[in-house]
């Protein structure tokens, strides 16, 4: 039932009308789009028809073979957010657009500076638990918010997180010591600035809970949260302005972001 489900949502009927429309308008059968793409025509007929999703490699030969001018990448935009749970992709669009994304985290590191294997495990912790398919189809869409980290125009990324969160144990200690080298890494990266906020600090503007701060291309401010498979996202400027001000001082309550890389480098030489 899921998988008639997602094969016959608006996104992935509104692909297979548009590359439909491409292919007729070019005079192509199905077997003959299919010979351009390297496909067999039953592999254009599935995603035609809602019976498969088209995947990465499937929109970049339709979209070469049809010579259609960013049409079908621009459509298979909305497919790639249906890899992410419902409540999410609201919000992944807003990300990937963002010219600031500012985060305090209190559980997991965050996402968008996640290796694939501890994406995986955290997923995979998840109750009720997905089944492995989910679990990587998951975990590959989370990889694929991090080439906001490299975006053009640059994206400015703050992320403050909780000492527990950056110490908790996820799989094996091959995957956390491959996670803090990624995280420095990541840190490295002239946009993006990762402080830690010390257990020891037991009182922070933080305590409430995690929060997500979003500017937009036309430099509206937005906050968003999210707990156990539902979120929230606030608009309203005063509203807004309150959360701003919590995690401008959350920033000035963690370690520096020298000092937590010191703290980062440290966990990752202890295993």
């Amino acid at each position: 039932m899921t998988q008639n489900k997602k094969a016959t949502s608006p996104s992935a009927q509104y692909f297979a009308e548009i590359l439909r429309l491409l292919r007729t308008s070019a005079g192509l059968s199905q077997n003959d789009l299919g010979a351009r793409m390297n496909y067999t025509g039953g592999a254009v007929s599935a995603v035609e028809t809602g019976a498969k999703p088209a995947t990465d490699e499937f929109v970049t030969a339709a979209e070469k073979a049809l010579d259609a001018g960013g049409v079908i990448l621009a459509a298979s935009k909305y497919l790639r957010l249906e890899r992410y749970p419902e409540h999410f992709q609201g919000f992944v669009q807003l990300e990937q657009e963002a010219l600031s994304v500012s985060s305090f985290c209190t559980q997991v590191i965050h996402g968008l500076l996640q290796t694939e294997s501890y994406a995986q495990a955290v997923l995979s912790c998840g109750f009720p638990p997905l089944d492995e398919t989910e679990v990587e189809g998951l975990a590959g869409a989370r990889m694929e918010r991090a080439a906001l980290l490299t975006r053009k125009p640059v994206c400015v990324i703050n992320i403050v997180l909780e000492e527990a969160a950056l110490r908790r144990r996820v799989d094996s200690a091959e995957t956390m010591k491959a996670q803090y080298e990624h995280l420095l890494t990541c840190a490295g990266r002239p946009n993006v600035v990762v402080q830690v906020m010390p257990t020891e600090r037991g009182e922070h503007a933080g305590i409430e809970g995690p929060m997500t701060l979003i500017e937009t291309p036309v430099c509206e401010r937005l906050a968003y949260m999210e707990c156990n498979g539902t979120s929230s996202l606030v608009s309203r400027p005063e509203d807004v302005g309150v959360f701003a001000r919590r995690y401008a001082m959350i920033g000035q309550q963690a370690l520096r972001p020298e000092e937590s890389l010191s703290l980062i480098k440290e966990l990752a030489e202890e295993l």
